[in-house]
């Protein structure tokens, strides 16, 4: 049930429009996926899909997909070849538009949809923060980073203010999809429309504001800021941008690059705002095949910054450092240590990006790339590195079609026939890692995570 006073809002505003918003609420939803440039192109993706798959026109790793499908079931998406995201989210990241070898901040990342849209476009490059103040959602921004094969990120559970003195115009882009009061997700959501009130519109935009000026001082001179929400609320969108420009006089709006996909923001429904809030965009469920969002981009005075930083001091435990050595010389076809830092946090051998700052005093959940477990002098690797490598990164590996029986006995964690294999492999579907497992007289035993195996 819409809340009655949300619906006499958006009348008041939408005036001849509301009866086609109103439609649409309560019309069918469009369903997306996006493919993960980490792994596939979306044209090997859309060619090679086992359903069929319509372009998003904002987002070219984007697609539509029909909800019978349900491609969350397939094989494929384990193998982290895309991530379902509503088509409208893909906007955020698109207006963003980061670049291989920058430094990015994604500051309130869960459930982690848009910060693997942006590992996509930096191709592994760079340095890429994804920060969850949220302890129990930041836990699953980071299963989903790894499910991707995303490599050069760090994952941090850090409140926005804390960072801020700590990296100080450190970033070259910063993405901030804001908590908001979720009105645009009412179809997708209709747990939105039992939380929403007034009072929560205020409050959200009041911390709206807060967080985007803790992420204006992370922001290097010329750098861009992009700040979005899935909100119609015109308090939270063109109120929370004048505000914000009128407290940070190095920002300017810039325009996304979208607008010739969506609607122009409203200054006229924030009174004293300045014209120029016409460049943020808004996105209408009646207008679009998407749920309602809304994004602006900024841009900071001058140029420079913070490009110099101490790094973490490296792994010096020589057993650890040799374990892995011993395993990587006997499994892998390349190193994923080369042009890393290796980090060893208590047990857990990590491989941290090169731009990486000091860690110490910072809630950190994945330094970097999880490369796997160090136990008396002996090295077990990581499913987040069996992801993260390509399909010839081990030496050996066990590959069945996407549809077969043995992929489906393996997600419920049954051993495999593996004849002529020895050792550590992994075992792929259509040709795209999907776990580990480890043979030995001629079978694979299942080294697939106990907490996403299928039932049986």
């Amino acid at each position: 049930m819409l809340p009655e006073a949300f619906l006499t809002r958006m009348q008041s505003l939408l005036g001849d429009e509301y009866p086609d918003f109103l439609s649409s609420l309560e019309g069918e939803r469009a369903f997306g996926l996006r493919a993960n440039l980490l792994k596939l192109s979306p044209e090997e993706l859309r060619q090679r899909a086992p359903f069929p798959l319509e372009p998003v026109p904002w987002a070219e790793e984007g697609f539509y997909y029909r909800e019978e499908d349900r491609p969350g079931r397939h094989p494929w998406h384990e193998a982290g070849l895309y991530y379902i995201q509503e088509p409208s989210a893909m906007s955020a990241a698109a207006a963003l538009d980061p670049r291989p070898g920058e430094r990015v901040l994604d500051l309130c990342a869960a459930p982690g949809g848009k910060t693997t849209h942006l590992a996509g476009r930096m191709r592994g490059q760079g340095l890429l923060v994804a920060n969850e103040i949220v302890t129990g959602r930041a836990k699953i921004l980071a299963q989903n980073l790894e499910r991707l094969g995303v490599r050069a990120c760090v994952v941090l559970n850090e409140d926005s203010g804390r960072l801020a003195q700590r990296l100080p115009e450190f970033f070259d882009r910063i993405l901030v999809d804001a908590p908001c009061s979720g009105e645009g997700m009412f179809r997708k959501d209709p747990e939105a429309c039992s939380q929403w009130s007034p009072e929560n519109v205020r409050m959200c935009a009041e911390r709206q504001l807060m967080i985007l000026q803790n992420a204006v001082r992370m922001l290097r001179p010329g750098g861009r800021l992009v700040y979005s929400t899935c909100t119609f609320s015109p308090e939270e969108n063109e109120g929370t941008v004048a505000a914000l420009l009128a407290a940070e006089p190095s920002l300017s709006l810039v325009d996304t690059g979208l607008s010739r996909f969506f609607s122009p923001g409203r200054p006229d429904w924030v009174p004293g705002s300045p014209a120029e809030l016409d460049k943020t965009i808004r996105i209408w469920p009646h207008r679009v095949r998407g749920e309602g969002h809304f994004a602006a981009a900024f841009q900071k005075d001058g140029s420079g910054g913070n490009l110099r930083q101490s790094h973490p001091a490296p792994c010096r435990d020589k057993g650890a450092l040799e374990a892995f050595r011993q395993f990587r010389d006997g499994a892998l076809r390349l190193d994923p240590l080369e042009g890393q830092i290796p980090l060893l946090f208590g047990s857990e051998l990590y491989a941290a990006p090169v731009e990486l700052f000091p860690l110490e005093g910072l809630r950190v959940l994945r330094p970097g790339l999880h490369l796997g477990t160090v136990r008396k002098n002996r090295f077990e690797p990581s499913h987040a590195l069996c992801l993260a490598l390509p399909p010839d990164g081990f030496l050996q590996r066990a590959d069945f079609p996407a549809d077969s029986r043995e992929i489906a006995a393996f997600l419920r964690g049954e051993t495999l026939p593996g004849p002529g294999l020895s050792g550590w492999l992994t075992v792929q579907a259509d040709g795209f890692p999907l776990g580990l497992g480890k043979a030995s007289g001629g079978v694979i035993k299942n080294h697939y995570p106990k907490g996403l195996r299928t039932p049986g």
